[in-house]
C-alpha cells in the first residue's frame, strides 16, 4: 500500500485537540450530525452481534442522509470506533467463525452511480482492536488521506469486530458489500472489498442498525483574499 498509518490510541473525549483552533470551524466528525446520535451501546455482551467480513458505511442517521459523504475537498486524520466487551464465549465464537484476530480498516469508497457500484480508493493497513474491547479508541493517521467531494468514508471489516448496534429507530440505515442472497444470510461468505482501484456491488441496506464508528474530517479553507492571490 501507498501509504501506512500510524495506531495512536487516545480517550475518545480528547479527539478536540486533534485540531487546533485556527482550524476548528473547518472541523467536523462524520457520523455524528451536528454533535447528535451520540453512539449507542454496542450489542455485546447483551443480544451479541458483531459486524463481519465487509465493507460498509452508514447512509442515515435521523435526519442526517449519506453522513460520511464528503461535501467538499479536504483531509481525513482520524477514524474512532466504539468497540463492545465481548465474553469469552463470544469472543471464541467469533475467532473460530470469521477469524483469530478482530480487525478494521478505514477505507475511501466513491459510488459510479450506476447498479449500486462502488470504487475503492484507498485503504489503511488492518489495525488489530482485541487489546481496546470496551474503550473508545481513536486511531490517527500518519498521513491524511486527501478525499474529494462526493467521496464515502467507509470501514472493511476483514474478520470480525464488535462495534456494532441494532434494533435502533427506522431512521438509522447502514449499506454493505453483500448483495443478494448474502443479505439475510446467517453465515454469508466473505465479502470485503480489499484491492484498491477495484468496483464492487454493495446490494445490502439495513435499517435500525449502525455502525459504531466516526471519522474526524478537517475541509480545505475557503479563500477569503480571491484579489490577494492574483
Amino acid at each position: 500500500m501507498r501509504r501506512t498509518p500510524l495506531i495512536v490510541i487516545t480517550c475518545a473525549l480528547a479527539c478536540a485537540v486533534l485540531a487546533a483552533p485556527a482550524v476548528a470551524k473547518n472541523t467536523q466528525e462524520l457520523g455524528r450530525p451536528s454533535g447528535e446520535f451520540p453512539f449507542p451501546p454496542p450489542d455485546c455482551p447483551e443480544n451479541c452481534q458483531a459486524v463481519a467480513q465487509v465493507t460498509g458505511f452508514q447512509v442515515q442517521l435521523g435526519e442526517a442522509h449519506n453522513p460520511f459523504r464528503i461535501r467538499r475537498p479536504g483531509y481525513v486524520t482520524s477514524f474512532t470506533i466504539k468497540l463492545a466487551k465481548p465474553d469469552d464465549e463470544q469472543i471464541a465464537y467469533f475467532k473460530q467463525t470469521y477469524g483469530e484476530k478482530p480487525t478494521v480498516r478505514l477505507a475511501i469508497v466513491r459510488s459510479l452511480h450506476k447498479d449500486k457500484q462502488y470504487k475503492l480508493m484507498k485503504q489503511t493497513q488492518a489495525f488489530d482492536l482485541e487489546q481496546y474491547f470496551g474503550s473508545t479508541p481513536t486511531i490517527a493517521l500518519r498521513q491524511p488521506f486527501r478525499v474529494k467531494k462526493e467521496d464515502i468514508i467507509a470501514i472493511t471489516v476483514p474478520t470480525w469486530m464488535p462495534a456494532f448496534a441494532h434494533n435502533l429507530s427506522s431512521d438509522q440505515a447502514w449499506r454493505s458489500s453483500h448483495s443478494g442472497d448474502e443479505c439475510v444470510a446467517t453465515l454469508p461468505p466473505t465479502a470485503a472489498h480489499e484491492e484498491e482501484g477495484t468496483k464492487m456491488t454493495y446490494g445490502c441496506f439495513y435499517r435500525t442498525a449502525r455502525l459504531l464508528y466516526s471519522a474526524t474530517f478537517i475541509g480545505d479553507p475557503k479563500p477569503t483574499n480571491v484579489t490577494g492571490t492574483r
